[in-house]
């Protein structure tokens, strides 16, 4: 076990340090690692879900005790969108609580210096005050179409602020707000909403289809985050942040779905008629997350809505043939 309460302060991360980046080919966590390659980071550790499974306890503590990494980014999750947070409680409960508690008790063992955790702006109540801040978790009800994944989220926030009383390590959380970007999981029955609407309308381009359908009414607000300000957000908060309070990550604007479907249609040229499904759900009203502790720590996006989904429509279509169903 580490010695409680180490001395620690904010500053530039050693570059040749061992950096274990858990869930490294996933949308943020492949982002966070092509930054620390860019950043010139030697270090890094990677490892995929058939080589460590990181719901085997004793084998993610094999690892810890193999590697040591002195930084850890805890990015590793199961994840998805509405359908599959609906259809599949247990899963996104269970599943998530494990990777978690496995990690992070494996990562106290072996006294690792700096970690951040990756959370969700799920975790925030359905009916949070906007924007939202940090202030507002567990003031109120929780979506009920993701409110198992979140839960996990929830107590993966604890388990680090229990980490800072218990024995003084230097860990943090990051609430992202929806991500998109390289690397984005265009299931249509898994996929995130933004993801989910680029893969409808391109494919209704690849097939001249005059109409597409979306899902609920178009009303809701979301925020969306690209990936690669994610991570560099990330890499800014070990750097230059340390608290208990976990951090909001988004731009601070939102826009309505149908504004997103309309910009989507534009964007892979589709010039058909949009029809919405009303009877399936909104999910939450709207989720605007407020980043003002993110922008006293000195970072703010940088990459426009219009130009990052631009960008991702290209990788999507120069990756589509490998792309999971």
């Amino acid at each position: 076990m580490p010695a409680e309460h180490v001395e620690f302060t904010p500053g530039s991360l050693d570059r040749a340090a061992t950096f274990y980046v858990a869930g490294h080919r996933g949308l943020v966590g492949s982002a966070i690692w092509r930054l620390l390659e860019s950043e010139g980071f030697t270090g890094l550790v990677g490892r995929t879900s058939a080589e460590l499974d990181l719901k085997n306890r004793q084998a993610v503590f094999d690892f810890f005790e193999e590697t040591k990494p002195r930084y850890v980014v805890l990015a590793a999750a199961k994840v998805g969108g509405i359908l599959a947070n609906d259809t599949y409680p247990v899963d996104f409960l269970s599943e998530n609580m494990q990777i978690q508690v496995n990690v992070l008790d494996a990562a106290v063992a072996a006294g690792v210096e700096r970690l951040l955790f990756l959370g969700s702006s799920c975790i925030y109540p359905k009916l949070a005050p906007q924007p939202i801040k940090e202030e507002h978790m567990l003031t109120g009800h929780l979506e009920p179409t993701n409110d198992a994944y979140a839960i996990a989220k929830i107590a993966g926030i604890l388990q680090v602020q229990a980490v800072r009383r218990q024995y003084g390590l230097p860990w943090i959380s990051a609430m992202p707000t929806n991500l998109y970007g390289p690397g984005d999981n265009f299931s249509p029955k898994g996929s995130h909403v933004l993801p989910a609407l680029i893969r409808r309308y391109d494919e209704a381009v690849a097939s001249g289809a005059e109409t597409v359908t979306n899902w609920g009414t178009g009303s809701p607000r979301r925020e969306f985050l690209h990936v690669d300000d994610m991570a560099s957000a990330c890499l800014h908060l070990m750097e230059h942040y340390d608290g208990p309070e976990q951090v909001n990550v988004g731009t601070g604007s939102d826009v309505t779905i149908k504004e997103i479907a309309e910009t989507i249609a534009r964007v892979v040229g589709f010039t058909g008629v949009t029809e919405w499904d009303t009877s399936k759900p909104d999910g939450t009203p709207q989720k605007l997350l407020d980043v003002s502790k993110l922008a006293d720590a000195g970072w703010t996006a940088q990459i426009g809505l219009e130009d990052g989904m631009r960008s991702t429509v290209e990788w999507y279509r120069a990756h589509a043939d490998t792309l999971r169903d």
